[in-house]
């Protein structure tokens, strides 16, 4: 059962920048506070639904689920940098500072070439064995 800090990414499956985006947080989340779900999954679409959020044909944002609430696009982002701590979290708070409306237009104008500069996989990627358990 996971404790009480731990926190849920959603995010686009077939998308090769929220992919690596996964990666990255799996590589600095050395107490694995972190789990995962494809924006995409029947698992992902119902924790959207649970938190307020309507299902997402094609997701446009990660989303960060964390203490009974749900960040979507720039706040999700510095929230999970947040939570990998040391210098990646105060990158994180550092980001908060900008005014939101900045921080999401950029996040949106990213999000919506994200196909087009970092180009999308067919299907979903896959977590290794070991990886498995961290996975919705």
């Amino acid at each position: 059962m996971p404790s009480a800090s731990t926190a849920t990414i959603l995010f686009d499956g077939v998308c090769n920048l929220c992919n690596g985006f996964v990666q990255f947080v799996i590589e600095h989340d050395a107490a694995g506070r972190f789990r995962f779900a494809s924006l995409q999954s029947g698992v992902g679409q119902e924790l959207l639904r649970s938190h307020g959020l309507l299902p997402q044909q094609e997701p446009d944002s990660v989303v960060l689920l964390e203490g009974g609430r749900a960040y979507t696009h720039s706040a999700a982002a510095l929230g999970v940098l947040r939570g990998l701590g040391g210098l990646w979290g105060v990158v994180g708070t550092v980001g908060q500072l900008f005014p939101r409306f900045l921080r999401d237009a950029v996040y949106r104008l990213v999000a919506r070439n994200r196909y087009r500069w970092f180009g999308r996989q067919e299907a979903c990627w896959l977590p290794t064995p070991e990886l498995k358990a961290r996975f919705l």
